[in-house]
């Protein structure tokens, strides 16, 4: 297990279930330049058991309860391999959010900015309902760019955010706080 990374919500499957899902997890110095931990999960996702404690843990740790939901947005791509079966785990539908280009006409559009420029946010046209209420999943979140322009997309078409779901949480960028108040878990934490 990697000494930084702080199980948060994740404690909620135990000791032992903690252990083997952190055991799982790579760090990559230096990648994808100098300076830059990489967080790789993609060992949690090859594991069979390891997926199923990730998919319940997911289930357990949700920010809100599972009743307030209508349906899971994930965000491209990673939260599209999280927002799948944690949507079908819990009987909702799924909206994918991509980004530009990605999607045939006719989307609703957002754009956001980045650290040199900018980019956007679809969704289909008529996908999401005035008033539903969307739970929006990553699969990490860093300084929440995406993360808020997804909410401002969502919103945009009349629905609510009722809160975020991410695996892992970069400590340092304040990613939590582009996000207001809105209720937010993820399942570790680590420095970025």
């Amino acid at each position: 297990m990697a000494s930084d990374i702080v199980p948060e919500k994740l404690t909620v499957m135990g000791k032992e279930n903690t252990d083997y899902l952190l055991s799982l997890f790579r760090t990559i110095p230096g990648f994808p330049k100098a300076g830059i931990k990489f967080r790789d999960y993609m060992p949690l996702l090859a594991d069979a058991k390891g997926l199923g404690i990730l998919l319940e843990a997911l289930d357990r740790a949700l920010p809100v309860p599972a009743d307030q939901i209508d349906a899971i947005a994930g965000l491209e791509a990673r939260g599209f391999l999280i927002g799948v079966p944690l949507a079908a785990r819990l009987g909702k539908g799924f909206v994918a959010v991509r980004k530009a280009g990605k999607l045939p006409p006719p989307v609703e559009h957002a754009d956001y900015s980045l650290e040199y420029g900018t980019a956007s946010l679809e969704i289909e046209e008529g996908i999401i309902r005035p008033g539903t209420r969307v739970l929006i999943v990553d699969d990490l979140i860093a300084t929440g760019g995406t993360a808020h322009a997804a909410k401002t997309l969502i919103e945009s078409v009349g629905a609510t955010i009722c809160g975020y779901s991410f695996i892992m949480r970069l400590d340092g960028l304040d990613g939590c706080d582009q996000l207001g108040d809105a209720s937010i878990s993820s399942l570790v934490s680590m420095p970025a």
